[in-house]
């Protein structure tokens, strides 16, 4: 059996008998760690929330649409951000995590992916007023107003909220956007939003 932590990381491989006639298999998915992008250490010490969050908030960056799909271009953006999340004075990366639109998925705050793997505790995090202590951000790569996401990064999106909402018990109805929780903003922008009973049917499935 594969673990959890597995899944995630993407450590180790999935070996069977006969495995060389097979097709191959799709690139595991996993969260890329902090230490991974090249995150400098937080400003301030993260801090622990002993209790499980209740839901997801999705989120756009609101920056271009660009075409750039690597991971290379992944680790920049998410180094970008934690500069940009620190001198608003957040202490670190706002949101709990970030998906690119090359479909690349990266852990944003110190301590998220821990506590997921945990299943039992979250971080505190920086990405919606009054949400902070009882939701993970999940940040997507973009802006969209009017268009939507990549395939890459939905497929990839779908599979971090389920994984999530796996561990964490959330059903996939408590998927929510940004703007749902904060009426000063049209994050994840009108096209995106649109899309969210989708994805909470996706999910839910997945």
């Amino acid at each position: 059996m594969v673990s959890r932590r597995a899944v995630l990381l993407g450590a180790g491989a999935v070996v069977g008998l006969g495995a060389s006639t097979l097709p191959p298999r799709p690139a595991r998915r996993r969260v890329e760690p902090c230490a991974e992008w090249g995150a400098l250490p937080p400003a301030d010490r993260p801090v622990r929330v002993d209790r499980k969050p209740v839901r997801l908030l999705i989120h756009h960056t609101a920056t271009e649409n660009v075409a750039d799909g690597s991971r290379r271009h992944a680790h920049e953006l998410a180094r970008f951000f934690q500069r940009l999340h620190v001198g608003h004075g957040w202490g670190d990366t706002g949101q709990h995590f970030t998906v690119t639109r090359g479909g690349v998925v990266l852990e944003g705050r110190h301590g998220s992916l821990d506590a997921l793997l945990a299943g039992d505790r979250m971080v505190e995090g920086a990405h919606a007023f009054g949400q902070n202590r009882n939701s993970i951000g999940i940040e997507n790569e973009g802006t969209y107003v009017d268009g939507t996401p990549p395939a890459a990064q939905w497929d990839a999106l779908v599979w971090l909220c389920a994984v999530v909402c796996r561990q964490y018990g959330i059903p996939p109805r408590e998927i929510h956007g940004h703007r749902d929780f904060w009426d000063g903003t049209v994050c994840p922008g009108d096209a995106f939003h649109a899309l969210l009973p989708r994805l909470r049917a996706e999910v839910a499935l997945a």
